[in-house]
C-alpha cells in the first residue's frame, strides 16, 4: 500500500533559494538614510523598508515587504494618538489626502500639518539595547545572543501652554536578518503638574484591505494578513498569543469613500492600544512607556511558513525562550525526598527538579528557618549539578475582603477571571511580590513556576496602595507582574508561567491540554499528547511549551491512567518520554521518583542520552507532517539548515498492525536541494534524490504500536 503525504510550501518569487531568510541568514546591513534633499528618511534591512516624510510633520509614507514587493499602506496616518487631559491629540501626521485607496508620493507636497498636533522636533539613531538583560549562563539554550539592530527615534513637542514640556518620543527598532520592526512610545512629563494619560494608540496604520465585499460587517471580513502583530500586553490563560492579545484593533475608515463596501465597513485601519489602560496620572519628571509592538512582515498565506516566521521572531527578540532544561516535577513531603529526587536526576542525566504543587515548599514564608531550609536544599542540588525550583500560586485563590479584587459591578470581592483573586496592587499583592524576590535572592533557587499570574482583573478598590482606583488598576497590576518577571529573568531565574508574558521575561507556558485527560488510560494519553504537541507548535517553538506525564494519580482515573509502578509500565513510560523529547518539548514528569528499579533507570538514561545527543535538532522548529488520529501513522519533522543534522523525523504507528508507507518529506526548510542522506536510527545512511518540489520519498515500516526516527543530513 502506497500512501503519500506532503506539506505544501509556497515558494516565493525570490531570485535564488539562498535568499530566503527562513533558510539562510540574510547578509544585508541595516540602513537609515535620508533622501529627497533631506525631506525623507527610510529604514531598511534588505527584507523590509519603512519610509517617513520629516516636514512639515513626520508621517509614514511607505511600509514595504521587500521579499514580495507588497506595499502595506494605502494612506497616511498619524504616528500615534494619545488622549491626554481628556483631549485626543495626534502625534505627527499630515492631512489632505483625498483618495484613500492608494497613496502616490507626488501628493506629499500638497499635504499639510495640523498645529494642534504634537510637532516633530528631531530624530536620533541609536543601537538596539536589550529589553530584558537576560543571563543565559547555566541554561541549555539554542540562542544565547541578544538581538542586534538599530533604533530610530522621533521626538515631538506641543506648542500649547497646557502641554508645553510634554515630550513624546516615537521609537522604531529594526532587527538584523528578520523582516521585523518593533514600535513603542515614551511620554515624558517635564511640566510642573501631573497629566492624565487615558489612551495611547502607539500604532495607527491605514492598511491595504485583505478583501473587498460589497456588503459585509467588519467582524465577518478578513483582516489584513501582511503583518503579524504581537505586543507585550497579553493575558488570558489561553497558552496562545492571538487569544491572549489585548491590544490589536482593526477599525473601519469612513473617509475611504472609494472602497467597495457600500457601508464603509471594511476593516482597514490598524490601531494598537490596550482597551482598558493605562488611565494613569503621570507626575512631573516621570516617563510613561507604552506597550511594545512587534510587527513581523508576512510573505505567504501558508500556515507552516507563517508559523516558522513567528517562531523565528521569538528566537530573536526573546532568546531566553530557547532555554529548555530537562526537569522533573517532584511531589514531595520532606527534604529527604527532595534530596532523593536530586540524586535520581543526577544519576539519569536530568538537569533540574521543580517542586510541584502539593509539595511542602512555601515561597511566601520569609522566616529565617524556612529560608535556611531551602537554601540548604538548593546547595545540595547545586552540588550535584542540578537546578532547583518551586511552585507558587498567585491568582485563583481568596485572600481577604481587603486584599481581593473588588468587582466594579458589586463593590465586593468576586467576579474575577478565576472567581476570587487577590489584587496585585493590594498590600498582600505587593508583599507577595517582595516575598518572591526575597526567597530567590536568599535561597539560590533557579526556577520559578508561577501558576495563576496576573490575568487582567480590574479592581475597583480605592484603598489599595498599588493603584488609585478602577481606571488604572489593570495597567498598574500588569506593570507589577512584568517587573517581577524581568527582575527574576535578569538574575538568571527560569520562569514557567501559564500566561503570555514571553516578551517580558518568561521562558515557558503550557503547550495546550485538558487536565482531566491525564486521568484517562495511558493509551488515550499517548495519542492525545501527540495531538497537543502537533497543535501547540504552530506558533510556539518546542522549548516554549510544556506537557504533562502523571507518574502518580493526578485528578482521577485508576491504575490504567498512571505509570507507577514504573517498572511495570516501561513500554508506555519510554514512549511517553520519546514523544515529548522527540518533539523537543519538556514534560512535567509528576511524581516522587524517576525510576524504581535498575531496568527503569536504564530506560530513562537511554532516552535522556539520546535526547542530549540530538538536542540541537530536537529543539529546532517543527514541520507538521500528519496529526495523530489513531487510525494511521502520524509524525513531525524538526528542521535546521544551519546544523549537520538538517532534519530529524519522528513517526508513530498507533494501530495494532504493522504498516508500510511511502511518505513525502518536505525538505525545503532543511536547505537541501539535490541530495539528502537519510538513516533510520543509528543504521547506515542512504542517498535520496530531492525532487523539484524539495521533497524526498521515504519508505517506512512501522511495527504495531511502535515508533521510529530518522536523521537527515
Amino acid at each position: 500500500m502506497k500512501i503519500f503525504c506532503t506539506i505544501p510550501v509556497l515558494l516565493l518569487c525570490l531570485a535564488t533559494y539562498a535568499q530566503d531568510w527562513l533558510v539562510n541568514p540574510v547578509r544585508h546591513k541595516i540602513t537609515i538614510e535620508k533622501s529627497h534633499e533631506g525631506k525623507d528618511i527610510t529604514i531598511s534591512n534588505g527584507l523590509l523598508s519603512r519610509s517617513f516624510r520629516l516636514q512639515p510633520n513626520v508621517v509614514c509614507t511607505g511600509y514595504k515587504n521587500l521579499l514580495n514587493g507588497q506595499q502595506l499602506l494605502r494612506a497616511v496616518m498619524p504616528e500615534a494618538e494619545i488622549t491626554i487631559n481628556n483631549k485626543k491629540i495626534n502625534v505627527g501626521g499630515l492631512n489632505g489626502q483625498l483618495e484613500k485607496a492608494y497613496f502616490l508620493p507626488e501628493w506629499l507636497d500638497s499635504l499639510n500639518k495640523d498645529e494642534n498636533d504634537f510637532q516633530f522636533d528631531s530624530y536620533e539613531i541609536t543601537g538596539l539595547e536589550p529589553f530584558v538583560n537576560w543571563k543565559p549562563d547555566g541554561w541549555w539554550a539554542t540562542n544565547k545572543n541578544q538581538p542586534e539592530g538599530k533604533v530610530l527615534s522621533f521626538t515631538f513637542h506641543h506648542t500649547s501652554n497646557e502641554f508645553r514640556g510634554v515630550e513624546v518620543k516615537v521609537n522604531y527598532a529594526i532587527y538584523n536578518n528578520i523582516p521585523l520592526i518593533a514600535k513603542w512610545l515614551t511620554i515624558k512629563n517635564q511640566t510642573k503638574n501631573s497629566i492624565r494619560i487615558d489612551r495611547v494608540k502607539s500604532e495607527v496604520l491605514a492598511m491595504v484591505e485583505e478583501e473587498s465585499a460589497v456588503v459585509g460587517k467588519p467582524g465577518l471580513m478578513k483582516k489584513p494578513q501582511g503583518l503579524y502583530l504581537e505586543t507585550n500586553y497579553a493575558f488570558n490563560n489561553a497558552m496562545r498569543y492571538d487569544i491572549s492579545d489585548q491590544t490589536t484593533h482593526y477599525k473601519i475608515d469612513s473617509t475611504y469613500t472609494s472602497q467597495v463596501n457600500y457601508d464603509f465597513n471594511t476593516p482597514c485601519i490598524l490601531e494598537i492600544y490596550p482597551e482598558k489602560a493605562p488611565h494613569i496620572d503621570l507626575q512631573p519628571g516621570e516617563t510613561f512607556t507604552s506597550v511594545r509592538t512587534n510587527e513581523l512582515l508576512m510573505d505567504s498565506y501558508d500556515r507552516e511558513r507563517r508559523g516558522l516566521a513567528v517562531r523565528r521572531m521569538y528566537r530573536v527578540v526573546a532568546p531566553w525562550t530557547t532555554a529548555n532544561p530537562i526537569f522533573m516535577h517532584l511531589v514531595s513531603k520532606s527534604d529527604e525526598e527532595v534530596r532523593k529526587a536530586v540524586d535520581q536526576c543526577a544519576a539519569t542525566g536530568y538537569e533540574a527538579v521543580i517542586l510541584s504543587f502539593g509539595s511542602h515548599i512555601n515561597m511566601e514564608d520569609t522566616s529565617a528557618a524556612n529560608i535556611a531550609r531551602w537554601k540548604k536544599n538548593a546547595a545540595y542540588a547545586h552540588s550535584k549539578g542540578i537546578k532547583i525550583g518551586g511552585y507558587s500560586l498567585f491568582s485563583s485563590r481568596r485572600i481577604s475582603d481587603e486584599d481581593d479584587v473588588i468587582n466594579p459591578a458589586t463593590g465586593k470581592p468576586g467576579g474575577a477571571f478565576f472567581g476570587n483573586a487577590p489584587c496585585f496592587g493590594s498590600k498582600w499583592g505587593l508583599a507577595y511580590r517582595d516575598k518572591i524576590k526575597y526567597f530567590f535572592a536568599n535561597t539560590g533557587f533557579d526556577i520559578w513556576e508561577n501558576d495563576g499570574p496576573y490575568p487582567g482583573d480590574l479592581c475597583a478598590s480605592v484603598t489599595h496602595p498599588g493603584h488609585k482606583g478602577l481606571d488604572d488598576s489593570q495597567w498598574r497590576q500588569m506593570e507589577i507582574q512584568k517587573e517581577l518577571y524581568r527582575w527574576l529573568n535578569e538574575r538568571g531565574v527560569y520562569i514557567n508561567a501559564p500566561d503570555w508574558y514571553f516578551l517580558d521575561g518568561t521562558h515557558k507556558t503550557g503547550i495546550g491540554y485538558r487536565e482531566v485527560n491525564f486521568s484517562l488510560p495511558r493509551e488515550n494519553q499517548k495519542i492525545l499528547n501527540r495531538q497537543n504537541i502537533y497543535d501547540g507548535t504552530w506558533e510556539k517553538t518546542p522549548s516554549m511549551g510544556w506537557g504533562f506525564v502523571p507518574l502518580t494519580r493526578y485528578q482521577g482515573g485508576g491504575p490504567e491512567a498512571i505509570l507507577e509502578p514504573l517498572s511495570q509500565h516501561l513500554k508506555d513510560y519510554e514512549q511517553l518520554m520519546m514523544q515529548y523529547y522527540g518533539a523537543g518539548v519538556q514534560a512535567c514528569y509528576r511524581g516522587p521518583r524517576l525510576f524504581d528499579a535498575d531496568s527503569t533507570k536504564e530506560v530513562v538514561i537511554r532516552v535522556i542520552k539520546w535526547y542530549k545527543k540530538y538536542r540541537d535538532i530536537l529543539n529546532s522548529d517543527i514541520i507538521h507532517l500528519r496529526r495523530a488520529d489513531g487510525r494511521d501513522w502520524d509524525g513531525i519533522m524538526h528542521v535546521n539548515p544551519q546544523l549537520k543534522e538538517k532534519a530529524l523525523v519522528m513517526l508513530y504507528n498507533p494501530t495494532k498492525a504493522q504498516i508500510e508507507r511511502t511518505i513525502r518529506l518536505p525538505l525545503y526548510y532543511t536547505g537541501l536541494q539535490s541530495m539528502a542522506r537519510i538513516r533510520e536510527k543509528e543504521k547506515g545512511a542512504k542517498n535520496y534524490v530531492v525532487n523539484r518540489k524539495n521533497e524526498v520519498e521515504l519508505k517506512v515500516k512501522l511495527a504495531a504500536e511502535s515508533y521510529s526516527w530518522w536523521v537527515i543530513e
